[in-house]
């Protein structure tokens, strides 16, 4: 068992040459990167990507995190200097008006301008992207993330771009020919990779180009209005379609870590090549899976089928969330409310066995990434399932009645010295009112299934005072293999679970009896016998 001391870091560092947890195989894979010499830049470039044309959600958040973690694994393997870029692609045309903003009329005026020329319908930001670029900004902020922000429209038209827009422009015919085969033949003839800026109506266009100059740096193109115009592809007169767009950017600001979804997959495979034959080195990275509903089906912003970051924090902690985005990215999970209890205890349980892990152990659980390496104590021998279970049966929403149950249980633990506890309260009793009560079964016991609750409560009437959940629990299994009704085990906690909780599944029957009570089980074990509605109280 490691003692109380910080871990050293040259032990982690060591630990983490060969840690198996995901961040730490990406670190790993980035810094041979770097094998010969070290970036030029000075740093080592992380980047994610934001589109402002709707609000940051689960997904921007999964993204991060994901991203963060590994920024933070490789700061464990290396002492060169890392940056992490979140760049808004604000400078994309409007293509269609969010169902869910005010002033959709205003919009509507606006399509197919870039997302800072087009008015904030909010009326509180200059426009619509800086709108949502603010809100981004807030979102990341409002967990800790570090990071850098950067806008597309500043970088196009300060010019930090214009170098590599020459050379994008300079290699033109070899940049068009591996996006074209990927386009519909109609899409085909009217494909460039440069999008200019019509200085007469502010919109993106997509039109072909009738020819351009490498040296000059220029285009020529029709208008609307048929008129041939000529103009720089620098200073934010143009921009690139999105593909050509990463790739440039890469290229542009050497970025050398960015992952993105598995839709995106012949994305990056294109956007690689084009970075190539730019100049630039594709980002190291990988695609994680998206995230299914309830039912298995794909997420979908428009369908609103999705759990939003919001809808997650009113019934579990952020570290819950963050757990889920750890387990499994290249998996494909089910993104919904029943997932919540299980990740919140699995977060609790991964902070109780931290402390009496050797290094490389602490590596691989998942609060080590969670935390960045300094996951905060927790002992408590409880779990969010078990405060759910409290609140079914308690029939209470008055958080001090809870407390009383729990500091009876564990002395140790209060609202002053288990913060957590009290936080995860308030996460208990809100899931418990929008989910587990709602849903709530109470089954009537069978008299077979009678006499084996009566022979339970009288053997926790015998069990000596005071008794651990251990005892119980001990006692709750004998009972069990005394009754013949049950065929195994699993059929006596399901028959406890749905006549004393009124659901399918419950807790360790040991340790929520030592929570609630051994003389209130005894109590509601004789009312389940009685017929009593447990439903309703007592």
């Amino acid at each position: 068992m490691p003692d109380e001391a910080p871990t050293q870091p040259s032990a982690v560092r060591a630990a983490a040459a060969n840690a198996r947890a995901w961040p730490f195989v990406e670190a790993r894979t980035l810094l041979d990167r770097f094998a010969d010499q070290p970036p030029a830049k000075g740093y080592v470039l992380f980047e994610t990507g934001y589109g402002p044309s709707g609000l940051p959600h689960i997904g921007t958040f999964g993204e991060v995190v994901r991203t963060s973690m590994v920024r933070h694994a490789f700061a464990q393997l290396s002492d060169l200097p890392t940056r992490l870029l979140a760049f808004s692609d604000d400078m994309d045309a409007l293509r269609s008006v969010p169902g869910n903003v005010p002033n959709q009329g205003m919009l509507a005026e606006h399509l197919g301008r870039p997302l800072t020329t087009v008015p904030d319908p909010f009326g509180t930001h200059p426009s619509f992207g800086e709108h949502n670029n603010a809100r981004l900004r807030a979102f990341l902020d409002r967990f800790g993330f570090e990071y850098e922000f950067a806008s597309a429209t500043e970088y196009y038209r300060s010019g930090r771009f214009d170098a590599a827009l020459r050379t994008v422009l300079k290699h033109y015919d070899a940049v068009a020919n591996i996006v074209l085969p990927t386009l519909g033949s109609e899409r085909q003839a009217t494909y460039s990779p440069f999008l200019p800026v019509c200085a007469k109506t502010g919109r993106v266009l997509q039109v072909p180009l009738r020819r351009w100059d490498a040296e000059a740096g220029t285009i020529v193109y029709l208008d609307d209005d048929g008129e041939e115009i000529e103009t720089s592809v620098t200073g934010g007169r143009c921009k690139l379609q999105w593909k050509v767009d990463w790739a440039m950017r890469w290229a542009a600001l050497g970025v050398d870590y960015e992952m993105a979804g598995k839709d995106l997959i012949d994305s990056v495979r294109l956007s690689s090549q084009i970075c190539r034959i730019i100049g630039g080195v594709p980002p190291a990275g990988f695609n994680y899976e998206l995230f299914l509903d309830e039912r298995g089906e794909k997420i979908s912003k428009s369908r609103g089928n999705g759990l939003s970051v919001d809808d997650w924090l009113r019934y579990g902690p952020e570290e819950s969330l963050t757990l889920f985005m750890f387990q499994k990215p290249r998996s494909a999970k089910r993104l919904y409310f029943d997932v919540i209890p299980k990740n919140v205890d699995d977060y609790i349980e991964g902070l109780t066995r931290f402390p009496r892990q050797e290094i490389a152990a602490q590596l691989e659980n998942p609060v080590w990434h969670i935390h960045h390496g300094q996951p905060p104590r927790q002992e408590s021998r409880l779990s969010y399932s078990i405060l759910l279970n409290l609140v079914t049966v308690c029939h209470t929403e008055d958080k001090a009645v809870l407390w009383r149950y729990i500091s009876s249980y564990d002395p140790a633990t209060t609202p002053e010295t288990a913060p957590l506890w009290d936080r995860l309260l308030d996460f208990a009793l809100a899931y418990y009112r929008d989910f587990v009560k709602p849903r709530l079964n109470y089954r009537v016991a069978s008299e077979a299934e009678k006499e084996a609750l009566a022979d339970l409560g009288a053997s926790l009437r015998a069990l000596p005072a005071p008794a651990d959940s251990e005892a119980i629990q001990s006692a709750v299994y004998e009972v069990g293999k005394r009754h013949s009704v049950f065929p195994d085990l699993r059929a006596w906690f399901r028959s406890l679970y749905q006549i004393l909780l009124g659901q399918d599944d419950g807790p360790r029957m040991g340790t929520f009896i030592a929570l609630y009570g051994r003389d209130e089980a005894v109590t509601l074990i004789d009312r389940a016998i009685a017929g009593e509605d447990l439903a309703a109280g007592g």
